[in-house]
């Protein structure tokens, strides 16, 4: 199936490697790691690419992968062309959009068309081919090549040192050089992502549920006097400004990255951004606590801080599960999360103990305004 110009291909560079006689590609290139190489022939006219991806030294339980990413270089966004050797001696040789950081190279449809794609293997060697439909008059591709292990039957994560992270680079179509990357761009948005990260963590995930705790628990010591108010106005501000940035970055992050889809996240992320902004400027709606339209609006506020702070817990987790960091960071905030819970368990137990305490000793009334919402005492101001 495959033609080569002498017994080992391994030895081979791209130019004096041949295929079968209806596969002739004009230009090839030799990549920097992996013993890979790319072949193609490409029409400026139509934007029609045809490659012949190549690696050498494949066992047969490895996959081989070779991508294009549309907008910078960079594994995720990544629009790649997978293909492996199935049990049963079958080629597989598929499509996978690259949405996150270790992936498990799932099938599906390319941010371009994709057509005649097929792959052989032969004597440790892969061969992906196929005809990518891309932009007219594109001069330069940001691509990566990759190589990692099977689980079974299904592509696992690979190698996340050395050559695997220095598969990628710019290709020019024309004159056929590359410039290979050492991953400083893919750790520059690697780094973005942690930043967005750990700034909705801690505002969103951290600072809003320790400002209700700070509302609903402080208010029922009458020393607390109106500081509780002031803290927890101060607390969820701070949780606010921050995950206002986290939000942006987001933002900024998902238009800089075409070709990747997390609707999901992206979606909650807004509906957590509209909601808080909402309480915020609630603030400046409150009404007195005597106020008779006071009891509605403390429902609103409940109901809308409590609906944040859920939906903004599971975006979290639904971020650590897009990139996938090491497992102490995930384990860190829900050890911080069980504490919260546990710290509000204890002072739920403790407010009731004291509400009905107080209830005995005639002075139930304030302390049960207090719990549901209304200051009562002397600061006339409420959560």
């Amino acid at each position: 199936m495959i033609l080569s110009s002498s017994s080992s291909s391994y030895a081979q560079t791209c130019s004096k490697y041949s295929f079968s006689s209806n596969r002739v590609f004009k230009s090839c290139n030799d990549l920097p790691v992996l013993n890979a190489y790319i072949h193609y022939n490409y029409d400026s006219s139509s934007g029609k690419l045809e490659i012949g991806y190549r690696q050498t030294r494949v066992s047969s339980a490895q996959w081989v992968s070779w991508a294009v990413n549309p907008t910078e270089q960079g594994m995720v966004g990544s629009q790649a062309l997978v293909a492996y050797r199935q049990p049963d001696g079958k080629i597989r040789a598929y499509t996978s959009p690259i949405t996150q950081y270790q992936t498990t190279l799932a099938e599906g449809n390319l941010a371009f068309d994709v057509s005649d794609l097929t792959a052989t293997y032969a004597n440790n060697e892969m061969i992906i081919f196929a005809t990518l439909g891309l932009q007219n008059g594109t001069t330069t591709l940001h691509q990566v090549w990759q190589q990692g292990p099977l689980s079974g039957n299904v592509p696992a994560i690979h190698s996340t040192t050395g050559p695997n992270v220095q598969s990628m680079g710019t290709l020019n179509l024309f004159s056929g050089q590359t410039a290979t990357s050492s991953g400083g761009a893919a750790n520059s948005k690697l780094r973005k992502r942690n930043i967005h990260g750990v700034l909705n963590a801690v505002s969103w995930g951290l600072l809003m549920p320790i400002g209700v705790i700070i509302a609903r628990y402080l208010k029922v010591f009458k020393s607390a006097g109106p500081a509780w108010f002031y803290l927890h106005v101060s607390c969820q501000l701070s949780a606010y400004i921050v995950g206002v940035a986290g939000w942006a970055t987001g933002i900024k992050l998902g238009s800089e990255s075409v070709g990747v889809v997390l609707k999901t996240h992206r979606t909650l992320g807004i509906v957590i951004f509209c909601l808080g902004t909402l309480q915020a400027f609630a603030l400046l709606l409150r009404p007195k606590p005597d106020h008779k339209y006071r009891i509605y609006w403390n429902f609103y506020h409940h109901s809308v801080g409590y609906a944040t702070i859920i939906l903004s817990i599971i975006n979290i987790y639904r971020g650590f599960n897009i990139l996938k960091p090491d497992n102490k960071w995930k384990q860190a905030y829900t050890g911080c999360i069980i504490v919260l819970v546990c710290v509000a368990v204890v002072l739920e137990i403790f407010t009731w103990a004291l509400v009905i305490k107080r209830k005995k000793s005639g002075s139930g009334d304030k302390i049960s305004q207090s719990v549901n919402g209304s200051n009562g005492n002397n600061s006339g101001q409420g959560v």
